[in-house]
């Protein structure tokens, strides 16, 4: 092929899965969603080469929106060499991050933020199969100084400096290999959040509870925040399914105001919770942090909608939570995590992933094994969310045994869904929403009108 190798397609599809039909994903402040996702494609003029798949996760209406704020940086890759882009993924970060223009929209928050993720983990997919190595994998590969140059410091240097962050990488070098060998034969904790969706029956609930303990896991999550009492009896039910050596955690999705959050948590505290997620604004940083000091020892978990490596910073600075929960398509793609992995690690407190959505469990069992190997080296205290929905849709989905996820072996970021999915559930010309009336929001209520579409 003469000259170098460039990118030629940025396809981008609106693909839906109704969820909602059957109340998955179901919580006290999403009680019908549709699992979306704003997905992206990226190819190169080389037949020889794959494709980089990379998306955006939404719960149905907005997905379009989504899809317009990546389109909106086609520019930023079309026509590029793909080896320069590839090669220094800190200065490709940044340039998504720094167009003036889009950034004006966050800055560095929101829809063109997510949007910047689904670009950036569609290049690290491309990335590591080019490689041919599983993204975990190639990131743990790279030297301490190599991960540094990914991740952009600045706001960041009153807490993490390079220097802490090439400290905390080089410490751990010396036992990746047995690492990188341990999590290849055992894998990595999961929890399921799978018997706790907010509109099952408390029987349904009950069975899936103990059959998520049959299967090995050590943890299960359940959603809260709609009623109290509502609440305790679940909690009740779950704790006589489980017996006292499982944890459960407990989720409110950001219900509540700060004194009705302390009040609902003592309510909930005779039952044991191992944590309470995201009881109030995910913005609060002083709210979580007032929470957790009244509700002590009972931890505090937030994260998966934290705008940027900022607010984790200052999460992290004002004592707002135990548990520190990432999203790998919120904040800005691979590099920003890494830049949050290392902000938890130097501040010592545990990541345990959010994986509630379409392929959040494929993409951040990448970004926790990496923290494995590479970084802190413990999965003490540390856990993956997984919910069983949807993974037959993706060319490599997750596996699991005995509650731990195996490592994923094939190379890429297990982003890939397989294309008669992709064709099957896009919106709204895909067989799956061909006909289906399609609720739409109006001023007389939340589902005051119902067009086909």
């Amino acid at each position: 092929m003469a000259g170098p190798e460039r990118f030629t397609r940025f396809e981008t599809l609106d693909v839906r899965f109704p969820t909602s039909r059957h109340l998955d994903g179901s919580d006290a402040m999403n009680p019908d969603p549709d699992y979306s996702a704003a997905y992206l494609v990226l190819g190169t003029d080389d037949p020889r080469s794959p494709e980089g798949h990379g998306f955006a996760f939404t719960i149905g209406r907005g997905n379009d929106v989504q899809v317009a704020a990546i389109k909106a940086l086609a520019g930023h890759v079309l026509g590029r060499d793909v080896e320069e882009v590839l090669g220094d993924m800190g200065a490709t970060w940044r340039s998504f991050a720094d167009d003036s223009q889009l950034r004006w929209l966050g800055p560095e928050k929101g829809v063109m933020h997510m949007a910047v993720s689904a670009v950036v983990n569609a290049l690290w997919d491309l990335k590591a199969k080019r490689a041919g190595l599983p993204l975990w994998d190639l990131l743990s590969r790279m030297s301490p100084e190599e991960l540094v140059a990914l991740v952009d410091f600045r706001y960041l240097t009153d807490a993490l400096t390079p220097e802490d962050a090439l400290e905390l990488l080089r410490a751990a070098v010396p036992g990746r290999a047995r690492r990188r060998a341990e999590l290849l034969r055992e894998g990595y904790p999961a929890y399921t959040t799978t018997p706790g969706w907010l509109g099952y029956s408390d029987e349904k609930l009950v069975r899936l509870a103990r059959e998520a303990v049959a299967q090995g896991f050590r943890q299960i999550k359940l959603k809260v925040g709609a009623d109290v009492d509502d609440d305790v009896r679940r909690m009740r039910l779950a704790r006589a399914a489980v017996g006292p050596d499982v944890r459960i955690a407990v989720d409110a999705n950001q219900r509540w105001d700060v004194g009705p959050a302390v009040e609902w948590i003592r309510a909930l505290a005779p039952h044991d919770p191992w944590w309470v997620e995201e009881p109030t604004s995910p913005d609060d940083v002083l709210g979580h942090a007032a929470i957790r000091r009244a509700v002590a020892p009972v931890k505090i978990a937030t994260g998966e909608h934290a705008h940027n490596r900022v607010v984790f910073k200052q999460l992290l600075q004002a004592g707002s939570l135990d548990v520190v929960q990432i999203d790998a398509a919120r904040v800005a793609g691979v590099n920003e995590n890494v830049a949050i992995l290392l902000l938890a690690a130097k501040f010592g407190v545990p990541v345990c992933p959010h994986a509630g959505g379409v392929g959040l469990c494929e993409l951040v069992q990448h970004l926790s094994m990496f923290d494995f190997v590479a970084l802190t080296g413990t999965t003490e205290d540390r856990v993956v969310e997984h919910v069983d929905h949807l993974h037959e849709h993706f060319v490599d989905p997750v596996r699991l045994s005995r509650g731990n996820y195996l490592a994923p072996t094939a190379p890429g970021y297990s982003a890939e869904i397989r294309r008669e999915s992709l064709l099957r559930h896009v919106f709204p010309g895909g067989a799956e929403w061909a006909g289906v009336p399609v609720a739409v929001p109006s001023p007389a209520g939340p589902h005051a009108e119902e067009v086909a579409r």
